[in-house]
């Protein structure tokens, strides 16, 4: 495809519509990636709460659908992106695979073996393109630590630990719908591939505990950690923790620990205090986002927002995608498997 630049408008000839599925946090992210992007066009936006889809498509001229069949009947929707909750990610996927558009999934791929294999189905049939957003893939100090490790310059990796944990305000409040999730879809799914992603590896079996409690004295009805040992093929051990009752006083929304030993080096991040950028005020210290998506010139940035970015540059050239349905597939399974272990209190083979 050439690219040929209009300064008129600012996009490229060519440039792809873009329809997104879910009017939400993440939903907005998207609508403003495609809007932006020189590649991309917005066209549409489809929420289940009409009103929602009208508030958001209008910020951009785009069309709003409450309807998602309507809204896939739209000749100008090349793509999507797919912003809806975790637990509801098979019927939207599916009826755009059957309507031939491609796909940005948000994590996970699905939370059920029978979701996996229906979207599965679906994206072959139609033989459409889809790409899993797991944007810590997109994390300079994430893809540092894997060019190092590709290198070789740790030796050969023996052992990790990953910590990703959320404050409690996230499912108590930011999340409408998190009790129909849990912190393993929630984060773990980023746990996982972070770890498959470094070290170019599969889980072999895992062994997961959970604790409740803190969150259902609350009114919400699911874990507050999981602290699983996972075995990968290669041998290499790894022990990850995913919790969401940090108080929400941590400066952050995130606390994030990262460490891989090898038999030669060690990588260790921190990204939840680095002190990067430390503010002392009046009434409060804070650290404010300068990764994920800090707002630059009245545009966010940062390496969540890259993700989607990337995705419409990537499928507009044809390029393959930084993560696939299969990274998205091999995610789900795993975390079955955990909450399978933590269930059964025992180990458990990864079956991919």
């Amino acid at each position: 495809m050439t690219a040929t630049a209009s300064r008129a408008s600012g996009k490229v000839a060519g440039s792809l519509g873009f329809g997104v599925i879910g009017a939400g946090l993440w939903g907005r992210a998207h609508a403003e990636v495609y809007a932006a992007s020189p590649y991309s066009r917005l066209v549409a936006v489809c929420d289940l709460d009409g009103e929602r889809a009208k508030a958001l498509a209008a910020l951009y001229g785009a069309r709003a659908y409450a309807d998602i069949r309507d809204f896939l009947a739209d000749p100008q929707i090349d793509a999507v992106g797919i912003a809806t909750p975790d637990a509801m990610h098979r019927d939207p996927t599916v009826l755009a695979a059957n309507a031939g558009k491609h796909i940005l999934l948000e994590k996970p791929l699905a939370t059920t073996q029978d979701d996996i294999a229906a979207i599965v189905e679906a994206v072959g049939r139609n033989r459409v393109r889809l790409m899993v957003d797991f944007h810590a893939r997109f994390s300079p100090p994430i893809v540092v630590a894997r060019d190092s490790i590709r290198r070789g310059e740790l030796g050969d990796p023996v052992s990790a630990y990953y910590r990703l944990n959320d404050v409690i305000s996230v499912p108590l409040k930011m999340l409408s719908w998190a009790a129909k999730s849990s912190i393993l879809w929630f984060l773990g799914s980023h746990t996982i591939d972070t770890l498959r992603w470094l070290l170019d590896d599969e889980v072999a079996w895992v062994h997961s505990v959970s604790r409740s409690g803190v969150l259902a004295a609350q009114g919400l009805a699911v874990p507050d950690i999981y602290q699983t040992l996972m075995k990968f093929r290669s041998g290499v051990i790894a022990t990850i923790e995913n919790g969401w009752i940090v108080p929400n006083t941590q400066p952050n929304v995130n606390d994030i620990k990262l460490n891989v030993l090898g038999s030669k080096g060690m990588i260790d991040i921190d990204l939840t205090n680095n002190g990067v950028l430390q503010r002392f005020l009046p009434d409060r210290y804070d650290q404010p986002d300068v990764f994920v998506k800090p707002q630059i010139h009245d545009r966010h940035s940062g390496f969540a927002y890259a993700a989607i970015y990337d995705f419409v540059e990537r499928l507009f050239f044809g390029e393959d995608f930084v993560s696939d349905l299969r990274d998205g597939v091999n995610v789900s399974k795993t975390v079955l498997a955990i909450m399978e272990s933590a269930e059964r209190e025992a180990p458990v083979a990864v079956e991919l």
